[in-house]
This record gives C-alpha cells, sequence and structure tokens, in this order.
C-alpha cells in the first residue's frame, strides 16, 4: 500500500495541485485512490475536484465527527467519486476547530482514567474502515503548519512527498519541516519517509542546481523535476480538473512542454508506487 502526504512549510509553492495531480495519475494506472482533504482553506483539494458538497453544512457527517468517535455514519459515506474514480473525503469547516475538538476529548478521557492520543485518530479511523483492503493508495492533503492535522496525517500515513520551489528560501522550509519530522517521531514515536523531493517552477539557474545537487547530497530523492507551468496550473484550478482533464478537454491544441509535465508526473507516480511495491493492475499500460 502506498501513504503520503505532500507537504511544505511554505504557501503556494503547488502543494495541493502535486496531491490532486498525482491522485489522478495513480487512479489512471488502474489503482484504488483514497484522497484525503484536511486542508481548512476554501482552495483545497475539495474545490479543486469541486463536488457537489456543502463544506460549512454543520449537520453533515464529515471526518472531524469521525476524529472525535462521533460520526453520523459510516466511514465509506464520507467519500465522493471524482476525476478518474478517485474517491475523495472533502474537506469541512469544522477542522478549523479540530484542535479545540480533540483537546476537549483528551481532556475528557484523562478524567475518566483512559488514554487518547490527539494525534493517532486519524490512523484509528482509517484502521477501523478497514482502508488497507479498500484501497491500494492513499493521499492526505493538508494546509502544511504544524499542529494536530499534520500530525494526524502524519502519524496516519508515516510517508511526505515534499513540493518545493528551488530557491534558498524553499530549502530553508525543507530543512524547517525535517526538524519537525526529527521531533514528532521523538514525541511520539512514528517514523516518517521522505519519498521524494519535487522541485517546481525548475528555471535552470545556476543557483538552483546547486540546490538541487545539495539535496542529492543530503540524501533527499529528487526522482523528476518540474518547470515553470503557471498557466497550466491555473488552467486546472478555473477549470476544477487535473492537468490531465484540461489538456485533454479545455486546450485547443497541444503544447509540448504541458505534455512533458503530465510525462513528469506520471513518472512520480510509478516511482512512489514502485517505492511502495504496487503493481499495474493487468490490462492496464504503464
Amino acid at each position: 500500500m502506498l501513504t503520503y502526504t505532500p507537504v511544505s512549510e511554505a504557501g503556494g509553492v503547488g502543494k495541493t495541485t502535486t496531491a490532486a495531480t498525482l491522485a489522478v495519475s495513480h487512479a489512471r494506472n488502474g489503482q484504488d485512490v483514497l484522497a484525503i482533504d484536511m486542508d481548512t482553506q476554501n482552495g483545497s483539494l475539495t474545490y479543486f475536484f469541486g463536488p457537489d458538497y456543502d463544506r460549512g453544512d454543520p449537520d453533515a457527517d464529515n471526518l472531524v465527527r469521525h476524529l472525535v468517535g462521533r460520526p453520523k455514519g459510516d466511514f465509506a459515506d464520507l467519500t465522493q467519486t471524482v476525476e478518474a474514480g478517485v474517491d475523495l473525503v472533502p474537506s469541512h469547516n469544522m477542522l478549523e476547530d479540530v484542535h479545540e475538538f480533540l483537546l476537549n476529548e483528551k481532556q475528557q478521557a484523562e478524567r475518566l482514567g483512559e488514554s487518547f492520543s490527539m494525534y493517532h485518530q486519524l490512523h484509528r479511523v482509517l484502521k477501523d474502515a478497514n482502508v488497507r483492503d479498500e484501497y491500494d493508495v492513499v493521499i492526505v492533503d493538508t494546509a502544511g503548519k504544524a499542529g494536530p492535522i499534520l500530525y494526524n496525517a502524519l502519524v496516519a500515513v508515516r510517508n511526505v512527498v515534499i513540493p518545493f520551489e528551488a530557491t534558498a528560501k524553499g530549502q530553508e522550509s525543507i530543512e524547517g519541516l525535517d526538524d519537525l519530522v526529527d521531533g514528532l517521531e521523538e514525541n511520539i514515536g512514528v517514523d516518517v519517509g521522505v519519498l521524494a523531493v519535487l522541485p517546481l517552477g525548475f528555471k535552470n539557474t545556476r543557483d538552483q542546481r546547486e540546490i538541487l545537487e545539495d539535496l542529492r547530497v543530503q540524501g533527499f530523492p529528487v526522482p523528476v523535476v518540474i518547470g515553470e507551468r503557471s498557466s497550466l496550473m491555473e488552467g486546472c484550478w478555473k477549470q476544477q480538473c487535473s492537468p490531465f482533464r484540461y489538456i485533454e478537454e479545455h486546450r485547443e491544441r497541444e503544447r509540448e512542454y504541458e505534455l512533458e509535465t503530465i510525462e513528469q508526473f506520471e513518472e512520480l507516480a510509478r516511482y512512489l508506487e514502485r517505492e511502495a511495491g504496487l503493481d499495474t493492475p493487468e490490462g492496464v499500460t504503464a
């Protein structure tokens, strides 16, 4: 099984676009994919795929209710099928108060002489729902800030993909994330691995080449490097679809550099699948 969360301490680097594009690529390759949106921002995976869903409905069952043990239905009923057959657990406004909800549960458990780990609840929910038996790939998209949402994601999936801009600031964000993961491993006792670092908006300057070389020397895997594709990505957000569908349905003519970008995301998705030992299902051309 392949499980990961795209993480970056820096904002606006293409984290959600990366999550969506990889989810669709896995699904197009015949994998059963679950994408979980734990981003509290409006420009999240839920908006990207555009399902008919009201994230502000206070009466709707949602992931937070499951995290605190007060679901209104089965976990499977939370999912909505979106592009390429990806199952999406949409975001909900209750995520903005998830720290308070989890802390209340922890305090109540302590008063009753019971234990409650604030950071293991997504792991529990996925285990109870037998997600491992239902899906080949699980991707959790978060806001990326340190806190209970990110920690729950990391404990549940144990792996990260790091999209970043090949700049000094981007490199600093990776080092900061490394410190965050080390602290989480020490305090909670889980191992978190870096599956891949994904440079985005790469312009092949000397400084950028030096940054990439430094990352590789440090042992970070960099399977692909993607150039400046702001027009493509902005089009995807406007049409609420992955680059695959955008090029197929919303471009009047093929653009070589955009097809190259698609191929690079496909290459990264296949790399991640191989790392997890996933085979391409029969009848699907890899």
